[in-house]
């Protein structure tokens, strides 16, 4: 919206009407500062009023100027205004000056109207410039021709084609000049009328510019191919500001600037019908808001949602290839950084009656068969699928496949998507099996049990598959499907099916488990990507809703789907008429406000208590007899008077909507409604052994306990009472708008060019009644019930100030415009100048008056700030510098004093061995002249009677060498007694040598001995054994002797009497055998034990090892323990022999007595 400039426009509304008087434009006979080209058509005092063509808020006579070449417009001209997504308009170059600029005033659309300031008294400049205007064909589309002459009110036209016509002016709509086609914002255009919209947006669409505005709404058609307007280089150009053309990315960033920078949170609203390419905009959406609040992770998560909600909420109709048959909110929460924190998924009117049935030539929802055709062999086994024509849900509409689409692949990208929305595989199984259950309830049959036509299901492959699938037994399966219970009072009646109850209750039951799984998927996604504790209350709320629909049947989806766009056509058009009247109040234009007509009535007609159309259909659902055709009689009966409902016959109704009549059809409209699924199918899945259905059973079971509106039915008793379909997406959508409503809006309205969904083709008929639907020719209304034509003072001042007489080099914009419009006396009912730019200029004078000021102080201060935190750094950094410079100081003053010690210590090694070697000398020559003194030198003597004289020297050297002799005496008395403590010490040392070769001899002594004892013990074992093999053996033999001898002589009685015999002699030696070996064992282990233990004490002893432990006192410890085991276990050799002696003795074998024990051999010394 322009931020302040003039205001220009033949307005509709008749309070702004334009004046009937005549006034003449003033002469141009000294104007100079027109260019030569220009020349005068007529005498211009003679022209009316009427033929003054306003362009631009720049008004101009017709008829008056020509200019015969090209206007050569400033780029500057180009300057888009302030918008909230800005735009790129196209060059203005090369345009003659009747098409000066893009926004020329649109005419009323009434024809009297268009014929009087439009196209009367204009043939000579009809013909001389050939002006081209609409012309609408038998087949209802528009075709632009050029008007080649008029005689009165008619015209002759030349169509495209050629044909030549001649018609009435009130047929005619006018066309925008050349200079406007292809403009990005249909606020540019000076015609807003139908055929120049569908012209503006045809023109974009052939060249791939695809998004087009209409004012704050983007409107953009589905090019049905792939074009090159997205991507990651697009989306960090609309995130620079570096491109500005219309685009859902601009949307995006602009949502996302508002929220941070009002901190209020705001919605894009996206409609359209079936194919417009609602779900693909949306997805677009999501990735530009991803791609600016990117980096926490979940915003991955978020796309990932969309394959999973395109596969069970998606479907392929005649219009739309993957259409969604259901509408969606997705809230995008924001962090406190920007960062995209969680997201929440609502879900709206899920179109249930796809699972049961499908239309010719329509498939049901996508994962159906994507699950047949790419479902793992493991899988598939379990789920038991077949083909997809081997399907009664499937194969009716005979549609089993969409153009240019892998569903095998498809349903690996939905299987990642799960993983990455962390549904884990078990629950995935599960969600498949009850996908796999739907299909196969489709294939079950039923067979008549008796002449009332009651049936019961057919025991076959499908109900076998169903039981297995769900987890519950085939009985309660085939008792829900084929039977009732009903309450009577305190007594429980079963009441059998007829065939179409039967399969009104296999088709229920499939349509409740398919709505709950889909709930229950969007449930476990709001899981993953739940925000938790870091909300912030910031979130951007994308809608994708059905957009309004007309067909040649409407039923009942058709009914609440136009319901829900007339509620958001209601907010679209209050919303936009408020921002129009907010400009007009912010520049203070003196407007009378227009009271535009909403569709409040047609919203009372569906809400009025109680007699709307909903409470009359929720009345009717609760009666037990009621049908579809006592609906249809009693909205006749009530609302015939309704100026928006029209009664038609049978069972149909006409509903007057804001985009045009819809007929009604209300075949199924109460079963729908109704959605009644019966308590038996509810607690047949509550009796399920997995976990799923019986989350589904809870669901229903919650629903069905809240209460209806009306009275209540007796049907189905008091269990089966529940909310009907339309109050529950009543309530759902006063919810929305209640969201709707504390947000900030942007609106993208989809647009589908053809049925035939093929590129390059462009149904004018089709996109005009979309438009029409989606509000686009409403923002156009709303638009020119004020002034659509808006040029800034700097525009208007730069297009048209060379016309002023006076120079204007040194005028501001205001005073130039103004000037231009008193010059040609243009009326002021005609234009109105916006007083903001005017107080613009003085606020922002004001403002940066101001800002200086405060700038000046915030600069002194973060000089004073700045100063400050010099100072405190120079006192640290000087405050460093001055310990480091101490550290090396101190550090320098000890290396001194180290070598200050070593040089010293030299110093006096030096001298010490200075003196030693001079007292060496001295030594050397003093024992020296003692002996020769001794040994009688008498030249010696001699020598000193010679100087006897020098008494003095001689004294004193006598007594010098006598302190040297007692020094040297002293020294050898100390070495002697050096020596001697040295003699003492080495005589200590050779004893305590002998002692510790005495204490080894000691020890080897001990060891051989109790190697010795060891040794004993083991050969009297090895006897003892050999003792008792050898016994064993003679025991045997004689046993077998015996035996012959017995049997020979005594026959069977002595033979029983031997056997006995000889059984108590191999039991009493296997005893024996038995005690010796336990008691070899225990020797060997302890032999093992006390050998290692004595041979650890030995190492510790010798130093070999390092131990904690006195090894005199272990070994003595040691031997103790040894003594103590060897009388124990002499003792129980002792008593091994007496037990022996007493299995021998009881052994009456002759040559067993008179064998000599092993133990009588044994040497007993060597165990004491």
């Amino acid at each position: 919206m322009a931020s302040a400039g003039l205001y220009s426009a033949i307005s509709p509304n008749p309070s702004r009407k334009p004046p009937s008087v005549r006034q003449s434009v003033p002469a141009f006979k000294s104007i100079r500062s027109l260019p030569g080209e220009f020349r005068f058509m007529e005498s211009p005092s003679s022209r009316p009023l009427e033929e003054v063509e306003h362009v631009n808020g720049g008004f101009m006579g017709n008829g008056i100027l020509e200019e015969d070449e090209r206007d050569v417009v400033d780029e500057s001209d180009q300057v888009g205004y302030d918008s909230p997504y800005g735009r790129n308009a196209q060059a203005e170059e090369g345009t003659p000056n009747d098409q000066l600029d893009a926004s020329v005033s649109p005419l009323p659309s009434t024809p009297s109207l268009l014929i009087e300031s439009k196209w009367s008294d204009t043939a000579s400049y009809v013909k001389k410039k050939n002006l081209h205007a609409w012309y609408q064909l038998q087949n209802r589309d528009w075709e632009l021709a050029k008007i080649i002459s008029t005689s009165g009110t008619d015209l002759i036209i030349s169509l495209p084609e050629g044909k030549v016509l001649r018609v009435q002016a009130d047929v005619l709509l006018p066309a925008n000049p050349d200079i406007l086609d292809g403009v990005d914002d249909l606020m540019q255009l000076s015609y807003l009328n139908e055929p120049s919209v569908l012209y503006n947006l045809q023109y974009r669409y052939d060249r791939n510019m695809i998004y087009t505005k209409a004012g704050p709404v983007l409107v953009a058609v589905n090019p049905f191919k792939r074009v090159g307007l997205y991507g990651n280089d697009y989306i960090a150009a609309y995130k620079h500001k570096s491109i500005e053309s219309p685009h859902v990315y601009a949307i995006a960033d602009t949502a996302v600037r508002e929220m941070r920078r009002d901190e209020v949170n705001q919605s894009i609203i996206i409609s359209g019908e079936s194919g417009a390419g609602k779900t693909e905009t949306a997805k677009i959406t999501m990735q530009y808001l991803a791609a600016l609040g990117g980096g926490s992770g979940i915003e991955y998560e978020i796309l990932k949602t969309n394959p999973i909600l395109e596969a069970f909420g998606n479907a392929k109709t005649l219009r739309n290839n993957n259409s969604s048959r259901f509408g969606k909110l997705i809230e995008i929460h924001f962090s406190e950084t920007g960062k995209i924190s969680g997201a929440k998924i609502q879900t709206f009117l899920l179109e249930k009656s796809r699972v049961v049935q499908c239309a010719e030539g329509e498939r049901s929802y996508h994962i159906f068969y994507q699950l047949c055709a790419g479902a793992p062999p493991v899988l598939r086994e379990k789920l038991k699928l077949k083909r997809v024509e081997e399907y009664k849900y499937l194969c009716e509409s005979n549609c089993y496949t969409v153009s240019g689409v892998d569903d095998a692949e498809e349903f690996h990208n939905v299987m990642e998507a799960l993983d990455v929305v962390h549904v884990s595989k078990d629950e995935q199984q599960s969600a498949f099996a009850m996908v796999a259950a739907v299909l196969w309830l489709g294939n079950v049959s039923f067979t008549v049990t008796d002449n009332e036509n009651h049936v019961e299901p057919v025991v076959d492959e499908a109900l076998l598959s169903v039981a297995e699938l769900i987890s519950c037994t085939i009985e309660a399966l085939q008792l829900a499907l084929s039977t009732r219970n009903m309450k009577v009072g305190n007594d429980v009646i079963v009441q059998k099916l007829t065939l179409p109850q039967a399969i009104d209750a296999r088709d229920a039951l499939a349509k409740s488990i398919y709505s709950c799984l889909f709930d229950w998927l969007v449930d476990q996604i709001n899981k993953s990507l739940s925000v938790g504790k870091r909300r912030t209350g910031r979130s951007i709320s994308i809608l994708d809703i059905y957009g309004f629909e007309s067909f040649e049947r409407n039923s009942f989806e058709q009914f609440c789907i136009n319901y829900a766009n007339e509620r958001l056509q209601q907010h679209f058009n209050r919303h936009l008429f408020k921002l129009e009247q907010e400009e007009y109040i912010q520049d203070g234009i003196d407007w009378a406000r227009v009271d535009f007509e909403d569709n409040q009535d047609c919203l009372n007609l569906f809400e009025k208590k109680p007699l709307g159309l909903f409470s009359l259909l929720d009345e009717e659902s609760t009666f037990p007899n009621g049908t579809d055709l006592t609906f249809a009689n009693k909205l006749k009966q009530h609302l015939n008077s309704h100026p928006c409902f029209r009664g038609e016959r049978d069972k149909a109704f006409v509903v007057s909507h804001y985009a045009g009549e819809v007929a009604y059809d209300t075949t199924g409209f109460l079963e729908k409604n109704r959605d009644l699924l019966h308590p038996d199918s509810i607690q047949l899945l509550s009796s399920c052994s997995t976990s799923l259905p019986q989350i589904f059973a809870s669901s229903m079971l919650t629903q069905s306990e809240k209460p209806v509106v009306g009275p209540l039915h007796k049907s189905g008793g008091a269990e089966s009472q529940k909310l009907s379909v339309a109050t529950k997406f009543k309530a759902q959508l006063f919810q929305l708008m209640q969201r709707l409503e504390n947000t900030t809006p942007h609106f993208i309205r989809c647009i589908k060019p053809n049925n035939l969904q093929s590129p390059g083709i462009y149904e004018q008929a089709l996109v005009l009644q979309q438009l029409r639907c989606c509000g686009v020719l409403e923002v156009v209304r709303i638009s020119r019930s004020g002034f659509p034509t808006r040029m800034s003072h700097q525009k208007f001042a730069r297009r048209y100030g060379f016309l002023l007489q006076d120079n204007v080099a040194t005028r501001d914009p205001l005073s130039v415009s103004v000037a231009i419009l008193h010059q040609f006396q243009i009326l002021p009912e005609m234009y109105q100048i916006g007083i903001l730019e005017d107080t613009r200029n003085r606020t922002l004078h004001g403002i940066l008056r101001v800002q200086s000021c405060f700038r000046g102080y915030q600069a002194r201060r973060s000089l004073q700030e700045f100063k400050k935190g010099i100072s405190a750094l120079q006192s640290f950094v000087r405050g460093e510098k001055t310990r480091k410079e101490f550290a090396v100081l101190l550090w320098r003053h000890r290396a001194a004093t180290v070598i200050q010690k070593h040089v010293k210590g030299n110093n006096t090694r030096k001298r010490c061995a200075e003196v030693t070697k001079a007292a060496v000398a001295m030594q050397a020559v003093i024992r020296g002249w003692l002996v020769r003194k001794c040994s009688g030198n008498i030249g010696l003597l001699n020598l000193v009677e010679r100087k006897a004289s020098e008494s003095d020297e001689v004294l004193v050297t006598a007594s010098y060498l006598a302190e040297l002799q007692r020094r040297v005496l002293k020294a050898e008395a100390a070495l002697r007694h050096k020596e001697e403590e040295n003699e003492i010490l080495q005589q200590r040392l050779r004893q305590y040598e002998n002692r510790w070769s005495e204490y080894e001899l000691k020890m080897k002594s001990m060891e051989e001995v109790w190697q010795k004892q060891m040794r004993s013990l083991q050969s009297s074992l090895s006897i003892a054994k050999k003792s008792l093999a050898a016994d064993d053996l003679g025991r045997r033999s004689d046993a077998s002797v015996n035996t012959g001898e017995e049997r020979g002589y005594s026959g069977d009685t002595n033979s029983t009497i031997f056997q006995s015999h000889e059984t108590n002699g191999v039991r009493s030696m296997s005893a024996s055998l038995s005690i010796i070996n336990r008691l070899a064992d225990e020797f060997e282990q302890r032999r093992q034990v006390f050998g290692d233990d004595a041979e650890f004490l030995v190492e510790v002893k010798s130093g070999q090892a390092d131990a904690s432990l006195d090894p005199d006192r272990e070994f003595g410890r040691l031997k103790q323990q040894f003594e103590s085991w060897k009388k124990d276990y002499a003792m129980r050799l002792r008593e091994t022999k007496t037990i022996l002696d007493k299995l021998d003795s009881e052994d009456r074998t002759p040559p067993d007595k008179a064998r000599k024990k092993w133990w009588g051999r044994k040497n007993t010394s060597r165990l004491t």
